[in-house]
C-alpha cells in the first residue's frame, strides 16, 4: 500500500512559532490556501489514494477536507493520528529552553503531557493495523509535525539527534511503502 503522510496547513501560531500540541487551532489564510494547493497537487500528480485518515484536530479536518473534496474520496478521522501533548509547553515559543530539553527526552512525558514514546505506541499500532487492510491500495494521513516525526521513524531509522531536528513544512507530504 502507497502511504502519504501530510502535515496540516498553516495555523496563526505555526506562523508565530508557538507550540499548539493539542490546542484546536483553525488553518489560516496561509493555511487554506497550502490545503487548497495540496489538494491540486495530489491531483495532478495523480495520486493513487483510497482513502484519506486524519487527525480530530481541526487544522488537520480543514486540510483533509480539502483534498477530500478535490479528490472526491472518503475522509475518516483517528484519535492516534493527534498531535503529541506538550502539557504546560504549548501556547510557549518553540524554542522555550525547558521545551527543547524534554524533546530530547524520548521516554520522560512533558509536564502535564505525554512522551514520545508514548506517542510512538499509539501511532505504530496505527500503521500496524493499517498494514493488515488489503482493500487499500493508497492511503493519505493528515496529521502534525510531532506525529509525523514518530510515522517516519516507522519507515527510517534515525538517531536521537536526527530525530530532534527532523520536521515536515506545512501540507510538505512524504510517501512511503506499508506492507
Amino acid at each position: 500500500m502507497q502511504l502519504y503522510v501530510a502535515r496540516h496547513g498553516q495555523t496563526d501560531w505555526n506562523a508565530l512559532e508557538i507550540i499548539c500540541g493539542r490546542t484546536d487551532w483553525p488553518l489560516n489564510a496561509q493555511g487554506e490556501e497550502q490545503a487548497r494547493l495540496l489538494a491540486e497537487q495530489l491531483a495532478v500528480d495523480g495520486a493513487c489514494i483510497d482513502l484519506i485518515i486524519a487527525s480530530p484536530l481541526l487544522r488537520a479536518q480543514q486540510t483533509a477536507l480539502y483534498v477530500a473534496q478535490r479528490l472526491g474520496i472518503p475522509l475518516e478521522t483517528d484519535g492516534r493520528l493527534v498531535e503529541q501533548h506538550y502539557g504546560i509547553y504549548e501556547g510557549q515559543n518553540a524554542l522555550t529552553p525547558g521545551f527543547l530539553a524534554n524533546k530530547h527526552q524520548f521516554a520522560c512525558r512533558y509536564p502535564g503531557g505525554e512522551s514520545m514514546m508514548q506517542v510512538a505506541a499509539r501511532v505504530y499500532a496505527f500503521l500496524e493495523e493499517l498494514k493488515a487492510r488489503r482493500d487499500l491500495r493508497g492511503v493519505l494521513l493528515v496529521s502534525h509535525g510531532g506525529t509525523c516525526r514518530v510515522l517516519n521513524t516507522y519507515f527510517e531509522d534515525v538517531d536521537n539527534e536526527a530525530f530532534f531536528r527532523w520536521q515536515m513544512e506545512n501540507t510538505e507530504v512524504r510517501r512511503y511503502e506499508l506492507g
